[in-house]
């Protein structure tokens, strides 16, 4: 008798494993009879004892039936015996909610990440890489570990981190919130599918600016949403265009993405009177925010919000590095405790751990103190962006420099939207890999342009980018002097 053992556990635990596969599978037929369990103890170099307890066991499975003085026989299983199906028969149908879920994303997780694999990828998103910050975070995760308790954290994010987060608001920010009205969520984009479920129903209108995040579009998409288009002009969000039917608008204030636009005072009062009138609520994404290089610092919508209708988000992957997957809400009273709610029925709270880091970081100034160091290195690396788009591809791209951010949108004054894509299609084999306006439009914009992060790279290595894409322009024909 052949019987494959898989080395897993105890003897008489792989015999038992063995023997049902060979049974279900057909191998061993219904009334077949077993090897007596010394012939089968020598064939298999085990003991007796441990076929006779593999046997014992599966007669009480109802695998195999004993006959005393005739030995153990394969038991009639009948339909117990799974069948072989094509993979097509095992797919589930899937729910509403799953159907659209496939829908809004590629497939690869993380939009926009086609051109990790070249020298110069100026992707927006990718992280500043600082070895400093790197010893400091495993330095505070190995001092928490010492404190933080066991048991599951608040679903609303521990009371040290979310008065760290207010602290922090209301003198960098500008938003005066409470520790009781601050959610701490895995990230930006748990904030829009918290949002989506608390505030939407499958069909309701939710207003993009356009162009937009594409991952709040995707989250409230999955959601059973409705995305509708404001139009974006030189100072962002146009308020008069904003739709009177719509329940909820995510909006970018303070550096418009992706055209990097500031949002003037009027428009902001526009903005939050028309939330009053209607009853609507307001998405403020702070993406990016901490970062500014010119000019006074700009205040948050937040901060002008007396009627309760805006929620704040902010994130600590743009600041500190994607992989920690922790955000924030400052959510008006009236909505904290479904948002709370929700959250506990979805994860039951964020890692107790990585909470009680950043809590310690953010107390002891090692947070702020990064952000200006970060904001030193941003700023060159924004120069030498601007100096070799200047030097390379004057009178070729218009350039929306906000003096904020971790990007630039440069629009491309030569150019048809296909022209666009065969730039980007000849960049890459270069070692460039660029990044279209497209993907985050709900309609075909006006004019082409590309979306130039400058986080991921030094200076150096910025400029060598530049300069091939000069080298790109006149080899596809777009460049001046064509």
């Amino acid at each position: 008798m052949y019987l494959d053992l898989d080395g897993q556990g105890a003897r008489y635990a792989q015999l038992i494993r063995a023997l049902k596969g060979a049974i279900l599978d057909g191998r061993f037929a219904a009334g077949a009879r077993l090897p007596a369990s010394r012939a089968l103890s020598r064939e298999l170099d085990v003991s007796r004892n441990t076929v006779l307890a593999a046997y014992e066991q599966l007669q009480a499975e109802g695998f195999l039936l004993g006959r005393v003085g005739s030995g153990s026989f394969v038991a009639n299983v009948g339909s117990a015996a799974p069948q072989r199906r094509s993979a097509n028969n095992l797919v589930a149908p899937l729910s509403a909610f799953g159907r659209r879920a496939l829908a809004n994303t590629d497939g690869r997780g993380i939009p926009g990440r086609q051109h990790l694999d070249l020298r110069y990828n100026l992707q927006y998103g990718l992280p500043l890489a600082n070895p400093l910050l790197a010893s400091v975070w495993r330095r505070e995760v190995s001092r928490a570990a010492e404190h933080v308790e066991f048991d599951y954290p608040d679903a609303q994010g521990l009371s040290a981190l979310r008065e760290a987060i207010c602290d922090y608001l209301a003198r960098r920010r500008g938003v005066p919130a409470a520790a009781e009205d601050v959610l701490v969520v895995s990230g930006t984009q748990q904030a829009f599918a918290l949002a989506a479920r608390v505030l939407l129903a499958a069909g309701d209108t939710v207003v993009l600016e356009d162009p937009h995040y594409r991952g709040a579009r995707q989250a409230f998409g999955a959601h059973g949403a409705h995305a509708g288009g404001c139009r974006v002009d030189a100072d962002g969000l146009v308020p008069s265009a904003l739709p009177a039917s719509a329940r909820l608008a995510v909006v970018t204030p303070s550096h418009q993405f992706p055209t990097g636009a500031l949002l003037p005072l009027g428009r902001r009062v526009e903005l939050l009177e028309w939330a009053a009138q209607r009853h609507a609520w307001l998405i403020e994404d702070d993406y990016d925010g901490e970062f500014r290089y010119g000019g006074r610092p700009i205040a948050a919508l937040k901060s002008l919000d007396r009627d309760g209708r805006v929620i704040y988000i902010g994130s600590f992957s743009k600041a500190l590095f994607p992989s920690l997957r922790l955000g924030y809400m400052v959510l008006p009273p009236s909505l904290r405790d479904a948002f709370v709610a929700a959250k506990w029925l979805e994860d039951r709270g964020c890692s107790a751990l990585e909470q009680a880091a950043l809590a310690r970081f953010m107390a002891g100034g090692g947070f702020e103190r990064h952000l200006r160091r970060a904001a030193v290195a941003l700023r060159a690396r924004r120069a030498a962006m601007l100096n070799g788009l200047r030097r390379h591809a004057a009178g070729v791209v218009d350039v929306v420099d906000s003096n904020a951010g971790m990007h630039l949108t440069a629009w491309l004054t030569r150019a048809n939207h296909g022209d666009c894509e065969r730039l980007v299609a000849h960049a890459r084999t270069r070692g460039l890999g660029l990044y279209t306006v497209a993907p985050y439009c709900l309609k075909v914009p006006a004019r082409p342009g590309l979306v130039l992060g400058y986080a991921g790279l030094p200076p150096a290595d910025i400029e060598a980018a530049m300069k091939l894409l000069g080298r790109c322009l006149r080899e596809t024909g777009l460049d001046a002097g064509s």
